[in-house]
Parts: structure tokens; sequence; C-alpha cells
């Protein structure tokens, strides 16, 4: 096997992937960044970079003779230093400037660009580490009601007509009402907006829906649930979360199913 380059974010997908290529008998680079905690990265070949540097990272992935180069974690945008761009990024800098008004997909696709323009395949986590999407059904106790499936339907429309624009990835609905839509704070800063609602003001049960962007490259940035979801779910008192099959990561599936059964929650992935 070649090595496997592994741009990490925040969170278990990235040591999951590395654990999971290194068991395989691959060879992972781990590439993190300063002022991002990546404290298992130590445990891997590593190399800390400058988002403004990519041509060391492109050598050092080159010397590990990693071919491939997967994206995964979360992460916030970072405060750039125009002063210690090297000659690639200074290249892409008015794109980039012009794709981060746009939105975070928009610029992940001239990221992309970049590593695939430097001779890299980017591919998909779920391209390395299996079982991460999930199809059709809800293997849950919980099952979805009529009401439940009602507000999917709402919450589809929603993220249909949000998608366009670039914002987010999840939105909840109880009863008809949007609740909540997830803007560049993350699913964590809206479910917990969701928590401190008015109880007067929305109705009782209520769901949140993730799905992909419209037109997002499925390579990078698929939205994600882990066990943390569940307990947030239930500590906004909803009942329970839709995902579009085949589109949302699902990080420790037997952990988030095991968490959604002692909340009452259900856990449907549906087309």
């Amino acid at each position: 096997m070649t090595g496997l380059g592994i741009i990490a974010g925040n969170g278990d997908l990235p040591r999951l992937i590395a654990e999971d290529y290194s068991a395989k008998g691959g060879s992972a680079l781990i590439i993190d960044f300063e002022g991002i905690e990546v404290p298992w990265a130590s445990e891997h070949n590593n190399f800390t970079a400058r988002f403004e540097q990519p041509e060391a990272i492109f050598e050092e992935l080159r010397n590990a003779n990693c071919s491939k180069v997967v994206m995964a974690g979360a992460m916030q945008r970072p405060v750039l230093d125009p002063t210690k761009a090297d000659p690639t990024f200074a290249a892409i800098v008015p794109r980039l400037m012009g794709a981060l008004s746009e939105g975070d997909d928009a610029a992940l696709r001239v990221v992309l660009s970049m590593f695939e323009g430097a001779g890299f395949e980017v591919i998909a986590p779920h391209e390395v580490l299996k079982n991460l999407l999930m199809e059709d059904g809800c293997p849950t106790i919980a099952q979805p009601t009529d009401y439940d499936k009602s507000d999917a339907m709402r919450a589809t429309e929603i993220l249909k007509t949000t998608g366009p624009l670039d914002i987010g990835q999840g939105t909840v609905v109880a009863g008809g009402l949007c609740l909540g839509l997830e803007t560049l704070q993350g699913t964590a800063s809206m479910l917990e907006f969701v928590r401190h609602s008015d109880p007067d003001l929305r109705p009782e049960r209520g769901l949140l829906m993730k799905a992909p962007k419209t037109g997002q490259d499925r390579k990078v940035d698929l939205p994600s649930i882990g066990p943390d979801t569940m307990d947030q779910l239930a500590s906004a008192h909803l009942s329970g979360i839709v995902i579009e099959a085949g589109g949302v990561l699902v990080i420790n599936r037997d952990e988030v199913i095991k968490r959604a059964d002692a909340h009452g929650l259900f856990l449907w992935s549906r087309p």
C-alpha cells in the first residue's frame, strides 16, 4: 500500500482513518496545522504545517510516498498571514478570497484543486474507512412517527432552498416550524440555541436533519454525526435525527445507535 496523507482537523474521524489504514498495513502521514489541536498526531508520522505554505506539505507528502490525500475533521477558518505565503499559495489567494465570501464549500473547492494540481488524488473519508455511510433504514428502537415524517419533508424543503447558498448542512424542525438553521458556528451551536428556545414557542418533539449541500463535492466536508450528537439532541428535547442515506458520515456507528437508544431517539436514514 502506498502512503496516505491525512489532512487532519478536530474530532475522531481523522484518527479513526489513520488507525484503520495503519491496521491494514498502510503508512499514514498526518498533516496537522498550527493552532489546531490534534493530540494523537504524534502517534503517527506527522508534519505540522502552515496554511500559507502548501509547498512544504506537498514535499512531505511526496517524501512519505503519499499519492492520495484525505481531508477529515472539523477545521475553523484560519487567520492567514500573507507575509508567510509561498508562491503556490500566493497564486491562489485571489480565488480563495473570493471563494471564502461565497461559503466554505467554494473555498474547499479551491483547496481541492490546489492539491490535485500538485498531482495528488483527493479521496473521500468513506473511501478509506468503510461503514461511514448508511443505507436506507432506521436501526434504532425508536421509530419516526407520521408527525416526524411530516417534519422531515419540511426539513428537506428548507435544506434544498438554503443548500445552494452554501449556508449549512442541518436544520431543526418541529411541527413544521424551523427552530434552527446550521450556519458557520456548526451543529452543536445550533442545537444549543434550540435547547434554550422558549418552550411556549416550540411544539413538542421535533427533529434534526442533516444532508449535503446542493452541488457539494462529496470528497470533502460531507456532513457528519457522532455519539455526542445524540447527547446534544436529547439535551435539545428533540425526538430524533434524519440523515440523507449515503450522504452523511456516521462516526462510531455502533455507539451512535447505542446512545440514541439510551435517549429514546430515532436515527432515520432516508433518500
